[in-house]
């Protein structure tokens, strides 16, 4: 079975490079060929008044097959799609209870028989341009220049000096607005599996600002990223083949149970909730097409 992981480890920079240039494309044409013909918020999205940099804001699907993977989110989470062409390209809005949170773009494979699938994750940043160039002199590389998405604002996306790649977003209308609650199968948490974390916390408490608070469990360090609030993590690899990523999870009530359904529907259980990691509260599953994600229990503290 194929995962992130195996692709991202077995191809080389070059072929990930246009892999990741190929879905950016996708993005970029679906984005701006979708938008009103003024700037206002798009429906079904609740905007804050203010811009909440630091926020990962959006988050899209990139796979090489659409129709493998919508079945098995809708059955997993509810979600709901809107579908959208753009240039004669296909592009999926996902809908979780009336509201937009992500998208589902398709691109070409770049490696013949290996499915290739990723979420991609856009953080809000003060300005795209300034934020490409930061990445690419802190020894990232920037795969799609920065670009004006009409009507909706501007956006890159890089690799990060980790090698994790990133979307970088602007949006002329403002940021999506923070719950006050986190809300059931919707994206509840980011954080990055970084070779350095020390290093990578280092580099986007230079991007953003951020506040970088450190928790040390004794065998494990855990740094989180807060500005105004916390609004990702960062943590060592788990495995040593691993290439470093910025791993999106959503809320479930039941992980266990959730992941057995993932299972159920076509996908596959990395890890099973265990008590020694973040007290059972975790599962991380493949989608049926290779993307990895994290299905997660909140609990007020």
């Amino acid at each position: 079975m194929f995962t992130l992981g195996r692709f991202m480890q077995s191809t080389s920079p070059s072929t990930r490079r246009a892999w990741l240039l190929s879905l950016a494309a996708t993005v970029a044409v679906a984005a701006g060929c979708t938008t009103p013909t003024t700037v206002v918020p798009p429906k079904g999205m609740a905007i804050s008044t203010t811009p909440l940099v630091g926020k990962f804001v959006w988050r899209d699907l990139l796979t090489d097959n659409p129709a493998a993977v919508k079945p098995f989110y809708a059955g997993l989470f509810g979600w709901q799609y809107e579908e959208r062409t753009a240039m004669g390209r296909p592009y999926t809005i996902i809908k979780s209870g009336g509201q937009y949170i992500g998208g589902i773009a398709q691109a070409e494979r770049q490696v013949p028989q290996q499915p290739n699938s990723q979420w991609l994750n856009y953080l809000s940043v003060p300005d795209v341009d300034q934020a490409a160039e930061r990445t690419r002199v802190a020894g990232g590389s920037v795969v799609l220049a920065p670009f004006d998405l009409p009507k909706i604002g501007r956006a890159a996306i890089v690799i990060d000096p980790q090698g994790a790649p990133l979307g970088l977003m602007r949006a002329s209308f403002g940021d999506p607005a923070d719950s006050p609650e986190p809300v059931m199968h919707r994206f509840l948490w980011t954080e990055q599996l970084a070779r350095d974390p020390a290093a990578a916390a280092k580099f986007y408490a230079s991007l953003v600002s951020y506040e970088v608070l450190v928790h040390d469990e004794g065998d494990k360090v855990f740094r989180v990223l807060k500005l105004g609030r916390e609004r990702a993590g960062i943590m060592a690899m788990p495995f040593g083949n691993m290439q470093p990523l910025w791993l999106v999870s959503v809320m479930v009530a039941d992980p266990a149970a959730s992941a057995q359904r993932a299972k159920e529907l076509g996908g596959r259980v990395l890890l099973t909730p265990r008590m020694d990691v973040r007290s059972g509260s975790v599962a991380l599953i493949v989608d049926p097409n290779g993307a990895v994600l994290a299905l997660q229990k909140w609990t007020p503290r």
